[in-house]
């Protein structure tokens, strides 16, 4: 009988003292039918707690992919034959090894989410758009009841201006308002790491303006943690540390 040579994967780099958040060795490839598209080409980075870092770079750089894998949305490429391993460890846990349950707790407990396009549900109300986030949460066996989640979510409503607007739908608020309807839809579950992808990125630049501003305040406020992506150099410098991504790798930090 013939023995089989294996190739273990090489074990990734260790995440820095003090990080909140540690990415290591991300790589990612898409399919677009037959061909493949690589999008990470091995990127690490490390946040410290209470830290605000801006992503900076092209449109296809690889700057969402990379906040996506962060939040647990996606999942790294596998490693090649000797190469290290992904990792993503948030507070001590592989974030990029966990099971399904594991990632939906992860998202549910430690994660909120902003996007470019808000992505609020039109046939609901904005007190329901902000709730239904607590509501998954709390069918998952792992939340508040659903009368402290309005109650957190007329709170929140009321401090983002916008407790008149309660049982108004998306279609009847500004973009601006859409916005912080969606960044307290993301504060819901009181998150200790905040991923932001473009938040200004659908706005005029004065309410983009004043979206800062509000996300500057809850950071503040909530000691989050917040990792934001734009291709927006005047955005970026708003943050505490800007990193540019080009071609799928950190390029400057």
């Amino acid at each position: 009988m013939t023995a089989t040579t294996t190739h273990p994967e090489a074990p990734a780099s260790p995440p820095t003292h003090g990080s909140i958040l540690s990415v290591r060795d991300l790589r990612k490839t898409y399919k677009l039918g037959r061909v493949k598209v690589p999008v990470l080409h091995g990127v690490s980075l490390d946040v410290a707690p209470g830290e605000s870092v801006a992503i900076l770079g092209a449109s296809g750089s690889g700057k969402s992919t990379l906040l996506h894998l962060a939040g647990g949305l996606d999942r790294p490429d596998k490693a090649r034959k000797g190469a290290p391993r992904a990792q993503i460890t948030f507070d001590g846990r592989d974030i990029a090894r966990a099971g399904r349950g594991e990632l939906d707790r992860y998202r549910a407990r430690d994660v909120g989410f902003v996007f470019q396009f808000y992505h609020l549900l039109p046939e609901l109300s904005v007190l329901q758009n902000v709730t239904v986030g607590a509501m998954i949460r709390y069918g998952l066996g792992y939340a508040r009841s659903r009368g402290e989640s309005v109650a957190h979510a007329r709170e929140l409503l009321d401090a983002f201006g916008l407790g008149h607007r309660l049982r108004h739908r998306p279609k009847e608020l500004s973009g601006g308002e859409r916005q912080r309807v969606a960044i307290a839809r993301a504060l819901i579950n009181r998150p200790r790491l905040l991923l932001a992808d473009e938040p200004t990125g659908n706005l005029d630049a004065e309410t983009g303006a004043q979206i800062l501003d509000v996300l500057a305040d809850l950071r503040e406020k909530f000691g989050l943690t917040m990792l934001m992506v734009t291709h927006d150099a005047n955005v970026a410098q708003r943050a505490d540390r800007v990193v540019r991504l080009g071609d799928g790798l950190i390029q400057q930090d």
